[in-house]
């Protein structure tokens, strides 16, 4: 709690009254010395929690009494002048370093959140202090966008600003690492992130954000933060365009992608004949990822692709004949949108298997 103008300790203008005096009678500006003793005097009283107004006006009251019979008033307005804008230079830069120490501790904690590097008790006793309590389950949301992004960002500034106004002093950390914008909620505040992702997307014209799984305790905080990331990672890799991206909704993908020589395996078997078509197999593998991706629609994805009704039918008809599977029947369905999505991971046909 900030003290009155009359709480303010004497200590703070030791040697002030002195120094006035000295200066009436001689005309002198402060020493070196004099002059580093107020600004020390200032740290001190920032270190100690006053307030800066109170100091201030405090000093003001101790020339009234202390004002010295002379000749030169001029001489000591700026005795005055240069003893208070010392002491304010030393409360500004106590004030600056404590903020730095503070902005240093903040992110080391961030670094040993999303990392996972520190002892899970001491975690949980730092997270207090960030407004998180670790035993409960979290969940990560990722934006990333055009630029890369930091705490001072005015990107980091309009979100932080949009959450606050929208849900007040919640228990939500919001952050930025390796040019991305974080945000750590708890898994009850499903509404939290859907409005960071919303607000990011808006604040990084048109950027992306993935949102991970609620995981519980400190680890719980790392899981779900790098399922965020691969979930933005995949979405770069095979062509996602949705602008938020959900990581319990893309389990598929890493399961799928965690036998390597099995899914080229299947690539190579179920959709290798496509390129003997002309053109090769890529207008006809953009066919299938258009239809499965509307829902074996054909009208759907015919517009997707831009072509006509007929024009994507005839394909599809193209691709039953190469491959000897039919997209539009579900017992082959299932194998070749599988396959699709394995060469979406495998980057085929522009890589070889």
């Amino acid at each position: 709690m900030r003290m009155s103008v009359k709480e303010v300790p004497e200590e703070y203008l030791s040697g002030y009254a002195e120094i006035l005096a000295e200066v009436g009678r001689t005309g002198r500006r402060l020493t070196r010395d004099e002059v580093e003793g107020r600004r020390a005097l200032g740290e001190q009283a920032a270190e100690s929690g006053h307030g800066l107004r109170a100091l201030v006006i405090r000093h003001l009251a101790a020339t009234r009494v202390a004002w010295p019979r002379t000749t030169s008033p001029e001489s000591v307005l700026a005795a005055v002048e240069q003893a208070i804008d010392a002491f304010a230079g030393g409360y500004e830069r106590a004030q600056r370093l404590a903020v730095r120490k503070e902005e240093a501790a903040r992110r080391e904690f961030i670094d040993d959140l999303l990392y996972g590097r520190s002892d899970p008790g001491r975690l949980a006793q730092r997270a207090e202090r960030f407004g998180l309590r670790l035993a409960h389950a979290h969940a990560v949301a990722v934006a990333a966008g055009p630029e890369p992004y930091d705490d001072t960002h005015p990107v980091t500034r309009s979100v932080e600003a949009a959450l606050l106004s929208r849900f007040g002093d919640r228990r939500i950390l919001l952050t930025t690492k390796d040019g991305r914008l974080i945000c750590v909620v708890p898994a009850d505040q499903e509404e939290v992130v859907r409005y960071f992702a919303k607000q990011a997307h808006a604040a990084t014209d048109g950027g992306r954000a993935a949102i991970g799984r609620p995981h519980p305790g400190a680890g719980g905080v790392v899981r779900s933060y790098e399922e965020a990331l691969n979930a933005l990672d995949l979405a770069d890799r095979i062509g996602l365009d949705d602008p938020v991206l959900h990581a319990a909704d893309l389990l598929v993908f890493p399961v799928l992608a965690r036998d390597r020589e099995a899914m080229a395996d299947l690539v190579d078997s179920a959709l290798g004949p496509l390129q003997q078509a002309r053109g090769g197999a890529q207008p006809l593998l953009d066919t299938l990822h258009a239809y499965f991706d509307a829902g074996c629609v054909a009208a759907q994805a015919a517009r997707t692709l831009r072509l006509s009704v007929r024009a994507l039918t005839y394909r599809l008809e193209r691709i039953h004949r190469l491959t000897g599977s039919d997209p539009t029947d579900p017992q082959h369905r299932y194998m070749l949108q599988t396959a699709a999505i394995g060469a979406r991971l495998l980057d085929w046909p522009a890589k070889e298997l």
